[in-house]
């Protein structure tokens, strides 16, 4: 008599989709499926290098994920809860007992913005950092550059393009750097300068045409290429598949990470909501909420009570091109101190941070059960915080 095996798909190999299915094999009869539309792991804190074309930001699964985890390059298209099923976009389906949903976000521009969906390019998947490096390529060096957005993303293109000498404006909308503390905006406004960067932190972009950009002032700049770093979606997987969601589209789930709608299906990353009050759209909070996405797959297997789960957060480390950076630290409940570390010293720093990210993707495919996260903070509320890659 065949004893049956609890089949646990991850739809997105992202950084949490990664650590939750290296950290299900903790238990040695659960089959673990990743279905993740591109090959290889894409590194999304790196995409400003990939369009500055200062490094890569891809990194072969082969070395990411644990032995025995089947990799499916596809896109899901479909959660059929009635059938324990998961339609895929080449034509066929996967059955499964528990999902862990980690499709994470993606780049977008508002469509209230007339022109913005045409002529300004996010800058949140590989597909759209390659596009832009593609771009870069072809336009002359002394053409103008506009980058929509202030916070760290927005920082990061910013500064990347003009240490390579393009001309660029960063354009804040209301604030520079909103999520940092006082002394560490500062800091950044500083080294914007030193760059040669325009910074127009009250301007309000209000249409992007080819070559030019308005504002709510009537005033049009001329951009040959604009960048838009202004805010994330979220891939409609879960509203198509008829469950609960919020106004963005990220699945509703209660503080175990559960969907609120369908017990099998457990939410981890920026496309969660737990308790309608979704966290910092972050590599950091990924890296949180993967393992404990696993952990209550696992707790349900086993037919115990998941646990809730605990977010910490420690602050934010941002490049400021290859030379300097900015960590800015922070309270649990994502803070921001006064206290920061910024330029020539904040750059390694930076970069270590990075490369760990990598290595505890890893250290779980090597030793399952090593994630770690803080413990014991007080909740951030999403009102509160600015969504960052």
């Amino acid at each position: 008599m065949s004893i049956h095996r609890p089949h646990v798909v991850v739809i997105g190999g992202g950084y949490s989709g990664t650590l939750a299915a290296n950290h299900l094999r903790m238990r040695a009869d659960v089959d673990v499926t990743l279905v993740n539309p591109r090959p290889r792991f894409v590194e999304r804190i790196r995409l400003h290098q990939l369009v500055a074309g200062t490094g890569e930001a891809t990194v072969d699964y082969g070395d990411l994920l644990g032995e025995g985890i089947r990799l499916v390059v596809d896109t899901a298209t479909r959660i059929d809860t009635g059938a324990r099923s998961i339609e895929l976009a080449s034509g066929g389906a996967l059955g499964y007992d528990y999902v862990i949903y980690a499709v994470g976000s993606t780049g977008a521009v508002p469509e209230s913005v007339p022109g913005a969906a045409e002529f300004a390019h996010p800058v949140a998947e590989l597909e759209q950092a390659q596009r832009l490096r593609a771009i870069l390529d072809e336009l002359h060096p002394d053409a103008p550059v506009t980058v929509v957005g202030g916070g760290l993303t927005g920082i990061e293109v910013a500064t990347e393009l003009a240490e390579q000498n393009r001309r660029v404006t960063l354009v804040c909308g209301g604030r520079l750097g909103p999520s940092l503390s006082d002394p560490g905006r500062r800091s950044i406004a500083k080294t914007l300068a030193k760059l040669h960067i325009a910074v127009l932190e009250t301007d309000v972009v209000t249409e992007v045409r080819p070559g030019a950009v308005v504002f709510a002032d009537g005033a049009v700049r001329p951009s040959a290429l604009t960048i838009w770093t202004g805010g994330f979606g979220v891939p409609g997987l879960a509203a198509q598949s008829g469950l609960s969601t919020d106004g963005m589209g990220r699945l509703l789930t209660d503080e175990t990470l559960t969907s609120v709608d369908d017990p099998r299906i457990i939410a981890a990353g920026d496309c969660a909501a737990p308790s309608g009050e979704p966290l910092r759209m972050c590599c950091a909070s990924a890296s949180q909420l993967g393992p404990q996405a696993a952990n209550t797959v696992l707790s349900r297997i086993a037919d115990e009570q998941p646990a809730v789960f605990e977010y910490g957060f420690a602050g934010t480390c941002t490049s400021l091109g290859r030379r300097a950076a900015i960590v800015q630290f922070g309270r649990r409940d994502d803070t921001p101190l006064d206290a920061y570390l910024a330029g020539r010293l904040a750059a390694p720093l930076k970069e270590l941070i990075c490369r760990g990210t990598v290595w505890s993707l890893r250290r779980e495919a090597r030793k399952p059960g090593s994630a770690f996260w803080l413990k014991g903070g007080p909740r951030p509320r999403v009102a509160e915080l600015v969504a960052e890659p």
